[in-house]
């Protein structure tokens, strides 16, 4: 049955950024298919633990601040500590910084950067070693953007991770396929979340963006969970170094 092919039974998901947002929205997906997530996030994820327990899933919680590179072998050998392996990573924790490119601070810069871009480099290379050592294979999948593909105004290092994330899907798929590790990313449109408040509360910024997306409403947290199930599970088997956009159509208009 084709259905089969999207569980994820007795399969193990790390999920960044998991207390909020996208994050928990994929996490809440992830659990549904039926694999065990671990939250990972440096505030507690208790509104996602308890959607996810609210429907029968299982989760693991651990506190990292992704602006730490020691977080990442402790994300990696506290999941193998609890679940004795790791077959899917989600590399959603992201951050965003808004100034004019002219006045634009170092500072800024290299957090994004950071977080955005190098981060989800070094984990997924971290979790590609298991997946080579485990001899199972595992999935990749990357958080991209909007801005992957467009410029943006106000949010030069964003626009720059976001661009870099797209690139290191590709890199990382052409290198760690013959390891049948599967790298792909998601390039979210624009969504109800904490990045995008700002945006939000400005009327007129708002409406000019409705009025340029085809389904007529902005995307939500439930709108991620369909395209990051298919990219973790065996359906998407063959599909490797693509960015899948959940945009509502707005990079069709």
């Amino acid at each position: 049955m084709i259905l089969d092919k999207f569980k994820l039974d007795n399969k193990v998901a790390i999920v960044t950024g998991a207390n909020t947002g996208l994050g928990m929205g994929m996490s809440i997906g992830l659990a549904m298919a039926g694999a065990k997530v671990v939250l990972v996030a440096r505030r507690d994820c208790e509104e996602t633990i308890k959607e996810i327990e609210k429907n029968n899933g299982e989760c693991y919680f651990i506190k990292a601040d992704l602006q730490d590179f020691k977080s990442i072998d402790l994300i990696v050998e506290k999941t193998i500590e609890k679940y004795g392996k790791v077959d899917i990573l989600v590399n959603n924790a992201g951050i965003i910084r808004r100034e004019d490119s002219i006045k634009f601070s170092e500072k800024d810069w290299d957090e994004v950067v950071n977080i955005n871009e190098k981060m989800v480099f070094f984990l997924s290379q971290r979790v590609a070693k298991e997946y080579i050592k485990q001899k199972s294979g595992g999935k990749i999948i990357n958080v991209a953007s909007m801005l992957s593909y467009q410029g943006g105004i106000r949010v030069p290092s964003y626009t720059a991770s976001k661009s870099a994330v797209m690139g290191l899907t590709k890199i990382m798929a052409n290198e760690w396929a013959k390891y049948d590790i599967n790298v792909n990313a998601i390039a979210p449109g624009y969504m109800i979340t904490n990045n995008t408040e700002n945006i939000r509360n400005d009327k007129d910024r708002y409406n000019e963006i409705l009025s340029r997306i085809p389904a007529g409403r902005w995307g939500t947290k439930e709108d991620m969970a369909g395209a990051v199930v298919f990219l973790a599970s065996s359906a998407s088997d063959y599909v490797n170094g693509f960015t899948i956009a959940v945009d509502g159509g707005w990079l069709a208009r």
